[in-house]
């Protein structure tokens, strides 16, 4: 006797779901990513540091606290090379500031108008790598660090 499995093949068979219109799938995808960016968003525009913890480790290694006043003039100051910070950044720290060679805009470094400012330590210690090297030829020390800080941090309050 030949049994017929057609029938249970089908009922094993998942169902298909309904073709969804290009409207329906758009509206997923919208409510998906809200759902995304209220789970998630905070933690992603977060930083791993913030300015005043830069400028306390700064301080601590340095073994002084930071001052403002020594970081307008450094930042302000050549340092026997061709560009000062303010070459690119401006003298003002609240306003926008352009590279001297590239045009390219760079925002503001202070925080109180750049929430962005020195939020994220590899960001941080990367630019202080590469504009100390620019501006002094050697890396900035922990105390030029404070520093110039202390002056971002206290410009624009």
């Amino acid at each position: 006797m030949r049994v017929d499995h057609s029938q249970a093949r089908a009922r094993r068979t998942p169902p298909v779901a309904p073709a969804r219109s290009d409207a329906a799938r758009r509206a997923m995808r919208t409510q998906a990513i809200c759902v995304a960016l209220a789970l998630w968003g905070p933690q992603a525009w977060a930083g791993d540091t913030s300015p005043a913890d830069e400028l306390a480790f700064w301080s601590a290694e340095a073994g002084a606290p930071g001052r403002a006043d020594r970081g307008r003039a450094f930042f302000g100051r050549r340092h026997g090379a061709e560009w000062s910070c303010a070459s690119c950044h401006g003298a003002d720290a609240t306003e926008p500031g352009r590279h001297v060679v590239t045009g390219k805009p760079i925002p503001p470094l202070a925080p109180a108008r750049n929430p962005r400012a020195i939020t994220d330590r590899a960001k941080v210690d990367k630019w202080f790598r590469r504009n100390c090297g620019d501006v002094l030829g050697r890396a900035c020390s922990a105390a030029e660090r404070a520093d110039v800080l202390a002056f971002l941090l206290e410009a624009g309050r």
